[in-house]
């Protein structure tokens, strides 16, 4: 019988532009612990980033409601998952060229081996998620 090693980390953030940024600097603590480096490191902040900004910009929540964030890093796999409270799936889109916007999905989708969304367990609201390889 195989044993799973899988360490994790949460974190709640304000639902604001400022939350991306601080999203970044506490997975880069977390993956330098879990000795993540290089390529692995660079995708996994992009797609963090991205996640975490959709949620801020896209959420149409009263003040005060948070962001989820929750990564696990298991089998050299790691999962980014950003809850926030708007039940409305991410819908991808092809933005124009002039357009500021609208690639943060297919930004994700090249840079994670598979993402989704998914119900959050408990309460209103969504979680999306990325993987991807740490070596």
């Amino acid at each position: 019988m195989s044993h799973t090693h899988s360490v994790e980390a949460r974190w709640r953030l304000p639902r604001s532009a400022r939350s991306a940024g601080r999203a970044r600097a506490l997975l880069r603590e977390r993956l330098a612990a879990w000795e993540i480096s290089g390529e692995a490191a660079e995708n996994a902040e992009l797609l963090l980033s991205e996640l975490v900004a959709n949620a801020a910009r896209h959420a149409p929540l009263p003040p005060g409601r948070e962001i989820g964030v929750r990564l696990v890093h298991a089998d050299g796999m790691l999962r980014l998952e950003v809850a926030d409270a708007d039940a409305r799936r991410p819908e991808p889109r092809t933005a124009a060229a002039d357009e500021e916007g609208g690639r943060g999905l297919a930004l994700i989708a090249a840079l994670a081996e598979r993402w989704g969304c998914a119900p959050r367990p408990y309460g209103i609201g969504k979680t999306v998620w990325a993987e991807l390889k740490t070596h």
